[in-house]
């Protein structure tokens, strides 16, 4: 395998790094003050970068499949590793690419399952940043973990689904300028485990749709991307709303899942990268006892751990991310759990030292520790915790041994 970006990729990472380092980082105290001052909506200039990122070709890049009628430019999930890595570093940076979440992967399944009208009316204006989308999977009644559980109820009623059923952590949800969400439900309780479950769109203008509150995670909301809580009660959509086939719902979610989880992690380096940067200027300006704390030998060892997880967990991405590009989301399972796994606890442990050599500083909003601590064991529950994960690598492990049926007795003492 081999992680070199061709000559033309390299140019697009460093013109991102240069719009990222000239337009958007200088913005980002105007950002602060906006998001303090108002309770919803974007900052007046993030249309104005937007325009500006389209303008110079730096739109809709975590898109491989983009068709030729579509705008942006076409990254492999390789390419879009090390651009992803600079926008990561702030939390509304990726939007101004149009490369955020959840609007990216939920492109990404509109793009392969959605009807040529459906593509008209719900993908194109995402592709052209004029609205934002939500994915409404996760149930606060069930353990949404194991996705058969979930049960929201959709019911075939003529030409029309009735939706019934609660959703949380449908992230981007409640945001002003969110147009629809894709919902995951029960359209068949009979079928086969895999097979009871389809996605549908369902315009957030629907009525029925109870926005019951946003949720705090940690005690803070997020402004970027919250977390609504929706309640549907006999929430009415046209059959024309369904994404793909009848019962094809748990497979549709499962593909969605893995642009997710290696877009999130691609993001956590760059934030990673960020804090080990701050900790170095932090322990070499502060004073305590008489020395620097640079001189101390275990801050020495945080910084050197630190690198040594931050590159670990870069090199790890970026074989998740060629695996993604040469055998798809199915072939690379084993990859993305990998990541999901070892990217969070490494995102954890240095935002975790970064918080301690800040000290109580690093537990207020003037720097980023304490929004990276909260934000990556967050990381451990989204898009599937843990444990869920530990599970899928053990069967691949598994399954490899068992075709490889090697004879390891010579290891053993007889």
């Amino acid at each position: 395998m081999n992680f070199d970006l061709s000559p033309a990729a390299a140019d697009l990472r460093d013109r991102a790094e240069r719009f990222f380092a000239s337009r958007i980082l200088p913005r980002h105290p105007e950002w602060r003050a906006w998001m303090h001052a108002h309770d919803a909506g974007d900052p007046p200039f993030l249309a104005e970068l937007k325009a500006q990122a389209q303008a110079e070709g730096l739109w809709n890049l975590a898109l491989p499949r983009l068709a030729a009628d579509e705008p942006g430019t076409r990254c492999t999930n390789l390419e879009f590793a090390g651009v992803a890595e600079i926008l990561g570093r702030l939390p509304w940076a990726s939007e101004v690419f149009n490369c955020h979440a959840p609007d990216v992967p939920n492109m990404e399944i509109l793009q392969a399952h959605a009807t040529p009208d459906q593509k008209r009316r719900w993908l194109r204006p995402l592709l052209n940043g004029e609205t934002h989308s939500a994915f409404a999977m996760t149930e606060p009644d069930v353990a949404s973990s194991d996705a058969s559980n979930i049960a929201t109820s959709i019911t075939r009623d003529g030409d029309h689904y009735v939706i019934n059923g609660r959703k949380w952590f449908a992230s981007s949800g409640s945001r002003p300028d969110c147009s629809f969400l894709l919902l995951v439900g029960v359209t068949n309780p009979d079928a086969a485990r895999t097979r009871r479950h389809s996605v549908v769109i369902v315009p957030t203008n629907t009525p029925g749709i109870t926005h019951l509150r946003d949720l705090p995670t940690f005690g803070h909301l997020d402004r970027v991307s919250p977390h609504p809580e929706f309640l549907f009660e006999n929430v009415r959509i046209p059959v024309a709303n369904l994404l793909g086939a009848e019962g094809a719902g748990f497979a549709i979610g499962q593909g969605r899942l893995g642009p997710a989880r290696i877009h999130h992690c691609m993001r956590a380096i760059g934030a990673c990268e960020v804090l080990v940067a701050l900790m170095l200027q932090r322990v070499g300006r502060r004073q305590s006892f008489g020395k620097t704390l640079s001189e101390y030998s275990n801050i020495q060892e945080w910084i050197a751990l630190s690198r040594l997880e931050l590159e670990t967990s870069r090199l790890m991405v970026q074989k998740a991310a060629w695996a993604l590009d040469r055998y798809g989301n199915k072939g690379a399972r084993k990859e993305i759990s990998l990541i999901k796994i070892g990217v969070a606890r490494a995102y954890s442990y240095i935002a975790d030292r970064a918080v301690q050599i800040f000290g109580a500083a690093g537990a207020t909003d003037d720097t980023p520790a304490a929004a990276a601590y909260t934000g990556s064991r967050l990381l451990r529950i989204y898009d599937g915790p843990d444990e869920v994960h530990h599970r899928t690598i053990f069967r691949f492990e598994a399954e490899d041994a068992a075709q490889a049926n090697r004879d390891l007795s010579a290891y053993l003492r007889q």
